[in-house]
């Protein structure tokens, strides 16, 4: 039985980009991560020192198919995250028409693999802080904006693919119309809040323990959006918990770092704390629908096992305000449902 690898075009690309191009000196490269798009990173392991980032040993490669990815948005990121004062992989050199960018290495230890009773506290308050430091650099034109169009495509998800596709059930037209009154509400909310820079994933997977800490990673689809946004990422966390009173402390820590350092946030926490949970449904409800359709289209069944979470989140923060009832009352419906449930009216 043959034991050859499958044949990687790209990663031989890559591999001669790196001797043929960049004349980096010798190296072995390995798999350093993927992620939900089709972006590939190798860890290259230096033989000796190269010029684009003396003293370091190792240095990581992004493989983003210009097809399917466009790089120039993470390269523009990491630019303003680096003017934040916030630790961002640096990129050393860029091929943007062949879709391949050497970086600086932040390590292997994320927070999600960190993250402990005894740790936790010591690395949100170091994640609160650096997202301070990147709304605070906000300027005006620097980034696309979180408008309607955006955040209502982002809630569509949810009942294409969660509703429809993962569950196979078909909403009544009253119950269409529950979703349109329901989106309708948080998009406004939305749009009301004061806008900064926003990373759009700023959690356990994409921060990394490191010094500067944290590292900040994935930032290639940021925008110019709600302020809270971040914040609810950081603390209601797709791939980990925590209980509420902690995650009420944390969140009044960061609104009150965040006036201190003059960010717009509301003056009263109670206002804060409405427009964090309802930025919160927001993400909650595309993040199903992203979960569901990296199943049903990509075949990433790894997702699977945490929609639970974000689920609870959801149900959590749509019992507590009247606006959202209906809401809450068509989750209800779809509780138990097992995936593949067919049901049309």
């Amino acid at each position: 039985m043959s034991t050859d690898t499958p044949a990687d075009p790209r990663q031989d690309e890559l591999r001669h980009w790196l001797g043929s191009a960049l004349r980096l000196p010798g190296f072995a490269i390995a798999p350093a991560s993927s992620d939900a798009s089709f972006r590939r990173y190798f860890r290259a392991t230096l033989a000796t020192p190269c010029a684009y980032a003396p003293g370091e040993s190792t240095l990581i490669v992004m493989d983003a198919p210009p097809a399917l990815e466009d790089s120039r948005p993470f390269v523009h990121g990491a630019a303003l995250l680096a003017a934040a004062g916030v630790h961002a992989p640096r990129v050393l050199a860029a091929d943007l028409d062949r879709g391949f960018l050497l970086l600086t290495d932040l390590g292997t230890t994320t927070y999600a693999s960190a993250l402990d009773e005894a740790s936790a506290h010591g690395l949100y308050l170091d994640a609160i802080d650096a997202l301070i430091r990147w709304q605070r650099a906000t300027r005006q034109g620097e980034l696309p904006p979180y408008d309607e169009a955006l955040l209502r495509r982002e809630l569509m998800l949810f009942p294409e693919w969660y509703v429809g596709r993962h569950l196979g059930y078909t909403p009544s037209p009253a119950e269409h119309a529950t979703l349109d009154e329901a989106f309708d509400a948080v998009i406004a909310n939305n749009l009301a809040q004061p806008r900064v820079y926003v990373h759009r994933d700023y959690h356990s997977r994409n921060l990394m323990v490191c010094d500067p800490n944290p590292g900040v990673l994935d930032f290639q689809d940021a925008v110019h959006g709600p302020i809270t946004y971040d914040l609810v990422s950081l603390l209601r966390d797709a791939y980990v918990e925590w209980d509420e009173e902690r995650e009420l402390d944390w969140a009044i820590r960061y609104w009150e770092r965040a006036r201190k350092a003059g960010l717009p946030v509301a003056a009263d926490f109670a206002q804060f704390w409405r427009d964090y949970e309802w930025m919160g449904v927001q993400r909650q409800l595309k993040v199903l629908g992203i979960f569901a359709r990296l199943k049903h289209r990509d075949g990433k069944d790894r997702y699977l096992a945490d929609i639970p979470r974000v689920m609870r989140y959801l149900r959590r923060a749509c019992a507590r305000y009247s606006e959202l009832g209906s809401l809450s009352r068509f989750l209800d419906t779809l509780e138990g449902l097992p995936p593949g449930f067919v049901h049309s009216f």
